[in-house]
């Protein structure tokens, strides 16, 4: 019947997944598709019959389509690793791991470098930054998680999606911003150490975390709600363990151009631009170490660059994969592995890299457990 209409009556389809593809539609594990003649029923009686019948028909959809979609705020749901529940076990206890070492290692670190008067410089300042931020990013996202991860039930709500989405998308641009803030302290202090104490001084690093911060602010400001005001169908499911943005945008019913389009230029400014300022800081602070004449003194300079370095990769490496990847089923299954790992370890790794290879950290966590120690016994 629908081959006999084709060509004569105009139809009304309803497409219960996406608006994206309109085509041949033939993969009905993906779409399903209901057609009307127009002429034959009145519009109110088209549409009642349309939500009430929709068998799965192989049409060739017209240019005008209507998509019928649930736009109030009701739960999403996050399949993450739904079809492998053995998977999910394993993640639950990975991931409640690697966020008590989150907590414990980064509290540390800010504990440390408020109370020791050695640790009152730049390096460290920023590198409270870092681990304040590194424990509100995993708390954002975390705790639904391992909810998700646990039991049966792998829904949040449209404030809770929102909540995390707003967060986390501050977060990570201020990540971002403040990891080309820490490699250009580390430049200024290998390249221009006579200079260090009047450029890096306490003001200016309060105003280069200000900046950090709200740069990361305003690109939540922007991008959250042009993601969140996209139209979902009625069954709402994110492909993804978190609501992040390019989740959200396959999820979306719409046409996504200007969202992909405005993701690729935060991609651009957030992610690029700041790892080839990164790149660039490190090289010139390469030469710099090269040109030292004392083998103790190259090491020493070496030794205040590796760790940032390290978390740099670490974080740039997954996020940029996750962010620029191209868009197809095996990108998705892979990005959902990327996400857990820059949401969850890299914020444990972060204290362990930056403890385990700096003497000063060290001696400052010895010196303030000499401290507590002689204060309960006194």
């Amino acid at each position: 019947m629908v081959s006999s209409i084709r060509n004569s009556w105009d139809l009304v389809c309803y497409k219960s997944w996406d608006f994206k593809n309109r085509g041949r539609i033939s993969s009905l594990s993906r779409k399903e598709v209901t057609c009307l003649p127009v002429s034959v029923l009145e519009p109110s009686q088209a549409f009642e019959q349309l939500l009430l019948n929709h068998t799965p028909k192989e049409v060739t959809a017209p240019e005008a389509m209507i998509t019928v979609c649930n736009d109030s705020h009701s739960d999403f749901i996050l399949l993450g690793f739904s079809e492998k529940p053995y998977l999910e076990k394993i993640l639950f206890w990975v991931v409640l791991i690697f966020y008590c070492l989150t907590l414990a290692g980064n509290m540390v670190i800010i504990l440390v470098s408020s109370k020791d008067p050695k640790l009152h410089i730049p390096m460290y300042f920023f590198l409270c930054n870092l681990s304040l931020l590194d424990l509100s990013f995993t708390s954002s996202c975390v705790p639904q998680m391992l909810v998700n991860f646990w039991g049966p039930e792998k829904t949040i709500s449209y404030i809770g999606c929102a909540f995390q989405l707003y967060v986390f998308l501050w977060l990570g641009a201020t990540e971002c911003v403040l990891l080309v803030v820490m490699a250009m302290d580390r430049y200024v202090a290998v390249c221009h150490p006579l200079q260090y104490t009047a450029i890096m001084h306490p003001k200016f690093c309060l105003q280069l975390a200000i900046l950090a911060w709200g740069a990361g602010l305003v690109q939540s400001l922007v991008q959250s709600p042009a993601t969140l005001q996209l139209p979902f169908c009625s069954h709402r499911r994110v492909d993804d363990i978190v609501c992040e943005v390019p989740a959200l945008i396959q999820a979306s019913s719409a046409d996504t151009t200007y969202n992909e389009i405005q993701m690729s230029i935060a991609s651009i400014i957030f992610l690029v631009l700041p790892l080839v300022i990164i790149l660039s800081s490190y090289g010139a602070v390469a030469k710099a170490v090269l040109r030292i004449k004392s083998a103790a003194g190259q090491r020493k300079a070496f030794s205040t660059c590796t760790s940032h370095l390290l978390v740099v990769s670490l974080f740039y490496g997954t996020v940029t994969a996750v962010y620029l990847q191209p868009k197809n089923r095996y990108a998705q299954e892979q990005g959902k592995f990327l996400t857990l790992f820059y949401t969850v370890a890299t914020p444990a790794l972060n204290p362990l890299i930056y403890t385990l290879r700096n003497r000063e950290v060290k001696g400052a966590l010895i010196r303030l457990g000499r401290r507590t120690w002689d204060s309960q016994n006194n």
